[in-house]
């Protein structure tokens, strides 16, 4: 019998459309009865990403990558599967059920994180009636200072420490244990004494895109030997690398208008300085090193980023390796130079909106912020430096994507140097094309599996897609070998049997993820590609592989009665079996013959 979650599910799946959903990711093109895209869990250029309305399924045909709606929303929106259920429920205006978690491990996963939530909720407003409670004289100042709006204020939920005992009091007498408050990250344990995390600081919430406060970011007020800025330290809700500040607000944009760009910025105050001035497109890295998991996270938002870093050594450097991971992930990105030694919030305070919006106009591409770059880091006027800066520029202009844009850039170089544009030609031909770090296109998935699993698998898959030559043979006759196929096998049969329609993305509910069975599953969902399941080549390819398949299990049946005759003793009983390997070995040479 289902239980109450299991129900709920097949509800939701009912009332909630992938297609829908995913749009509000993904641009999709519909072909024929699929809606294609380029996959949002690996760089392409062509899209392999395929969505089957009728199915309710989707599944990448480069990657592999396969799974339902509501995988669909965990992995893009980085929650786990009740979040992402909760998230779709709201959506089709469902009540979630109060019972139906599968296990006790499940059961204190979900109340701890729920419980630091709390904590962090708590906490958040705790330190915001601090702000309001006229104690906090030097955090006020600071604001003033900084020229932050009382209504910017409240929209970002800026707040409070006043010292390092208060909010572990607050907490537990709140009711929260010792391990919970500690286990949050807002609270630290120092030889069997509870502090906050953040003490004195201004307080910075980091709310992720479900709306939920996770961490906070503290920034000191005087002069000390401690960080200016500080992190909750990385807990069961907060994860740095694949946390972006703002991208609550950015998502709430995102659904009153189309984000063409998205400004990445390094910390909290260049954020809410930017968002202020009206740049609301604004995240920030929270710190200088941007990682992998946040460029995917951006990119569910915009296909076009804006590094604006500070316009130090340091900033520029950090641009570099943002630049790289961004475009690693099909990302178009591009660097906003800002004026030596400036960062946002500085150039706003300065030249006003007006001024960093010239800055955003200026925004170069990578490979042309990489010769500025190196343009910095020679004196032109050497012959010495002039020609180092050459022979590295000209292994910048290689890794150009067109003879167009290696063209403009030796101009570029040659305007620089006075060198003529034959020579820096010449030598650039001379220069090794550099190999690909990052995949452009459909990745290359190995697959060592034998030829027997090959054929289980295209007879497993022509049957699950109701291929029309699959007509001629009884699936109950083919014997499958694989435990995945086998169960495939049986649900097909119950559908066949109650006269239901087969569904392929039940299947998603039949096996763990990441396990093998999972990846078979996926391999077999790849087959579902063009025609690969029609027509007189598949037809035939089919018929080979069923008889392929029965030939083996043939095979593997006269081995066991064989070796059963040689240790039998009794004549009767090998007399029985000698005539049963008789018949078995009539049944190979008939199939192998072609005779029906």
């Amino acid at each position: 019998m289902a239980t109450a979650l299991q129900e709920f599910l097949i509800t939701l799946k009912e009332k909630v459309n992938i297609v829908d959903v995913a749009g509000g990711y993904l641009t999709l093109e519909k072909r024929g009865a699929s809606y294609w895209a380029c996959c949002p869990f690996h760089h392409e250029k062509t899209p392999s990403f395929s969505i089957n309305e009728a199915d309710q399924y989707y599944h990448c045909f480069g990657c592999g990558e396969s799974g339902d709606v509501i995988k669909f929303v965990r992995e893009l929106e980085n929650i786990d599967f009740m979040d992402a259920v909760k998230m779709l429920a709201e959506r089709a205006h469902l009540t979630l059920p109060q019972t139906g978690f599968d296990n006790q491990k499940t059961v204190e996963l979900k109340r701890k994180r729920d419980t630091l939530l709390k904590i962090m909720n708590d906490c958040a407003h705790f330190y915001l009636d601090n702000l309001n409670s006229g104690k906090a004289e030097e955090h006020v100042n600071y604001i003033l200072k900084r020229n932050i709006h009382s209504n910017i204020v409240r929209t970002f939920g800026l707040g409070a420490s006043l010292n390092f005992t208060d909010l572990p009091k607050f907490l537990l007498s709140k009711g929260y244990t010792k391990q919970d408050i500690v286990d949050s990250g807002a609270v630290n344990e120092v030889d069997g004494r509870l502090t906050d995390a953040q003490g004195g600081r201004l307080i910075y919430p980091v709310i992720n895109a479900m709306d939920e406060v996770v961490a906070f970011g503290g920034r000191v007020l005087k002069k000390t030997d401690f960080a200016k800025y500080k992190n909750t330290k990385e807990t069961l809700l907060f994860n740095k690398s694949k946390t972006l500040y703002n991208i609550n607000l950015l998502k709430k944009l995102r659904k009153t208008q189309t984000i063409r760009e998205v400004i990445m910025v390094e910390g909290y105050m260049d954020t809410i300085s930017l968002y202020q001035a009206g740049f609301k497109n604004v995240v920030a890295s929270m710190g200088t090193s941007l990682t992998q998991e946040q460029a995917r996270l951006i990119k569910r938002y915009t296909d076009t980023v804006l590094i604006s870093y500070d316009g130090d050594g340091a900033g520029q450097k950090a641009n570099m390796r943002g630049l790289e991971i961004l475009k690693s992930e099909g990302v178009n990105v591009k660097v906003v130079p800002l004026p030596e030694g400036l960062d946002p919030d500085d150039v706003i305070k300065q030249r006003g909106a007006e001024g960093y919006k010239k800055c955003l106009d200026s925004a170069m591409p990578l490979i042309d912020y990489k010769l500025t770059v190196l343009n910095k880091g020679f004196d032109l006027s050497k012959t010495e430096d002039k020609r180092r800066f050459v022979s590295e520029a000209l292994k910048i202009v290689r890794t150009a994507d067109s003879a167009a844009e290696q063209e403009e850039l030796l101009k570029q170089i040659r305007d620089r140097t006075g060198i003529t544009y034959e020579s820096l030609s010449r030598d650039l031909n001379a220069v090794p094309v550099p190999k690909k770090t990052d995949q452009e296109e459909k990745p290359v998935r190995k697959d060592g599996s034998n030829v027997y699993l090959k054929a289980s698998r295209f007879v497993i898959a022509a049957y699950l897609f109701g291929a029309k030559f699959t007509a001629q043979s009884d699936i109950d006759e083919i014997p499958f070998e694989h435990e995945v196929h086998t169960i495939i096998a049986k649900y097909l049969k119950s559908k066949k049997l109650m006269e239901e329609r087969v569904q392929p993305a039940e299947l998603f509910e039949f096996f763990d993820e990441k396990t093998d069975e999972y990846a078979e599953l996926c391999k077999i969902l790849d087959l579902n590609d063009g025609d690969a399941l029609s027509g007189e080549v598949a037809e035939k390819y089919f018929n080979d592989c069923v008889k392929k398949l029965k030939l083996k299990n043939l095979d593997g049946l006269i081995a066991s009665v064989t070796s059963e005759i040689e240790k039998q003793t009794s004549t009767e009983e090998r007399k029985a079996l000698t005539q049963n390997l008789l018949k078995l070995i009539k049944q190979k040479e008939k199939l192998k013959s072609g005779d029906k």
